[in-house]
């Protein structure tokens, strides 16, 4: 087997490895959220991702201007508005409604612009299957579908951001100042809000444990696949994240899914893989470019 083979079936596996750890850690905060509520699952999770980016990426304060800096600012609110409304959606509609839904966001980005009849098929397809996750024997809370949405268009505007942080601030520097504005805005209102007569040794490993699955494996192994293989390949792996999430939801939280909900997820997944793998190459973003110059 040649070496750059080798090397995408490593970059391939690893982030196959890695939408399990990031899925698996939902899960976790799936058992979490009706004991602690989704502010502080969220908190710990952006406390775990600071302790985990700043000791290695530190910004550097004579290079923080307010022209480089609003963009990792303005992607704080997102990432915490963000894993806000997707938990939120997550104790309403169980995980893997909830995932499929928010995958929703980078789709529309990937079809944004698009003049091509495929992905005008594809689109109407994923529509039909979200119509066939929430319209099944009426039991679909209105108000997770709606916080699922907002995630999703959170995580679209999180992936523009990421785009213009990248040509402001080098490596995950970005990320360092998103995540102490992240943490800056849950934490207080989890202090407030937690009950802490609930919180046992056992929630506070779970809470740890999300925050690594989730955050800290998925960050410090993103430069090492994108450096493996293709920005469309690492999309396509991605894509199928919702079916990942599925089985968790299963297996972890006890979740039933319909026939009808099944092949809905599955039909989500396969209009966002068929959409991706079929689109013209593309000059890399920055973005790309930056992880691949972070040692």
């Amino acid at each position: 087997m040649s070496s750059t083979r080798r090397d995408r079936l490593v970059g391939a596996s690893t982030q196959v490895a890695t939408e399990v750890s990031i899925n698996y850690g939902s899960a976790l905060a799936g058992l979490l959220i009706p004991i602690v509520g989704s502010v502080v699952v969220v908190a710990a999770r952006q406390v775990v991702t600071a302790a985990a980016v700043l000791p290695f990426y530190r910004p550097r304060r004579a290079e923080l201007t307010w022209r480089r800096l609003w963009p990792a600012l303005a992607l704080g609110v997102v990432l915490a508005a963000m894993n806000l409304s997707f938990y939120e959606a997550v104790g309403r509609l169980g995980l893997g409604i909830a995932a499929t839904i928010e995958f929703l966001g980078p789709f529309a980005l990937a079809l944004a612009g698009s003049r091509r009849l495929l992905d005008a098929g594809c689109a109407v397809a994923a529509a039909a299957g979200v119509l066939l996750l929430t319209a099944t024997e009426g039991t679909v809370d209105p108000l997770g579908v709606a916080l699922a949405l907002t995630a999703a268009a959170a995580w679209a505007a999180y992936i523009l951001l990421t785009r213009q942080v990248a040509m402001r601030l080098p490596g995950l520097e970005g990320l360092s100042v998103a995540s102490i504005v992240s943490t800056i805005l849950t934490v207080p209102i989890a202090l407030v809000v937690i009950d802490y007569s609930r919180v046992d040794a056992r929630v506070l490993l779970l809470l740890l444990a999300l925050g690594v699955l989730s955050s800290a494996v998925p960050y410090s192994l993103d430069t090492f696949i994108l450096r493996r293989i293709t920005p469309r390949l690492y999309a396509v792996i991605t894509s199928f994240g919702p079916v990942v999430a599925t089985v968790f939801g299963v297996i972890v939280l006890g979740e039933h899914f319909t026939l009808i909900q099944l092949v809905g997820i599955v039909v989500v997944c396969l209009a966002a893989g068929i959409t991706i793998a079929t689109q013209r190459d593309h000059p890399r973003s920055e973005l790309e470019q930056t992880a691949e110059s972070v040692p």
